[in-house]
């Protein structure tokens, strides 16, 4: 007796476990039904369009037209070893005010970080990373330069004449 009712209940578990199947394999086909009016009058921030950005504007600088400027040598108009150019400083708007030399010493010993005038330097030729940039300064006058260290006010030597003072606006 015992047998015959464990055949019926094996027989209804089995049948369920088919119909319970068959309804979620029945919703996974069908479309979602649509929001109610009430969604579809106020959209959230998701659901609303946006516009795709503009496109990037694109420069193209000719292979000789530019080029890098740090760690370039620096040379005096008569062609006096200024140093390398170890940085670049910007005002707050972005605009270049000055270059960072790495001036005097040898090999790195003795040597010290010096402020210049954007304005002094010439970029006549520098096609290749070989090229030099001149500096309107005498070594003299450089050698007299304070030492620039961070977090400091800055000192920047000019070429006569050409240096606008920073205008801090604090």
């Amino acid at each position: 007796m015992r047998r015959a009712i464990q055949v019926p209940l094996v027989v209804a578990f089995l049948l369920l476990l088919a119909a319970v199947a068959t309804r979620a394999e029945n919703e996974s086909q069908q479309t979602p039904s649509p929001a109610p009016a009430a969604r579809e009058a106020t959209p959230t921030p998701a659901a609303k369009e946006t516009t795709p950005a503009p496109p990037a504007s694109v420069t193209i600088i000719a292979p000789r037209e530019a080029h890098g400027v740090l760690g370039r040598e620096v040379r005096s108009p008569t062609n006096e070893d200024m140093g390398r150019i170890v940085d670049v400083i910007v005002d707050r708007t972005g605009t270049v005010r000055a270059a960072v030399i790495d001036f005097g010493g040898f090999l790195g010993v003795g040597s010290r970080k010096i402020v210049v005038d954007w304005n002094a330097l010439h970029f006549g030729r520098v096609a290749d990373k070989g090229d030099s940039i001149t500096l309107e300064l005498t070594k003299a006058q450089v050698a007299a330069a304070p030492e620039y260290k961070e977090d400091t006010s800055i000192v920047v030597l000019g070429a006569a004449g050409n240096l606008q003072p920073f205008e801090d606006e604090h």
